[in-house]
């Protein structure tokens, strides 16, 4: 068994994955899009070129996504990203938190030496810990 995160995005998949790659150091394994369905299946006008099914891999875990009309950013989850170093997760939250909104800033708790929470400009949420020794 495999739990893996599954995240909707508005049109921008496509774009959010480039970014993660880049950013994150992801790989995109997989994007399929609307248009490849089988014909005769109902699609989204004008979304052919959007991804259907998407996959990265980010630090070893595998995260998916789609484009759908309807999705709405994340509200009551995160995706949570364990660095090991300050200095990554400086780079990182920089990069994330760039045109996002910022709901903890990045600074040292009880628990991690650096932590943060944002939602990136995608709309997905993100915790960001470098964990204390």
């Amino acid at each position: 068994m495999q739990l893996n995160t599954y995240v909707n995005f508005r049109g921008t998949c496509e774009e959010a994955f480039k970014f993660y790659e880049q950013h994150l150091g992801g790989k995109i394994t997989m994007l399929t899009r609307h248009g490849q369905q089988p014909a005769g299946v109902q699609r989204v006008p004008d979304w052919d070129g959007k991804v259907m099914h998407g996959r990265i891999d980010i630090g070893g875990t595998e995260l998916f996504g789609a484009d759908v009309p309807t999705a709405e950013p994340m509200r009551s989850a995160y995706l949570s990203l364990t660095l090991t170093s300050a200095s990554d997760a400086e780079r990182i939250y920089a990069a994330l938190s760039d045109g996002g909104q910022i709901f903890m800033k990045m600074e040292e708790t009880f628990f991690a030496t650096r932590f943060a929470m944002l939602r990136d400009k995608f709309g997905v949420s993100w915790m960001l810990m470098v964990a204390k020794n």
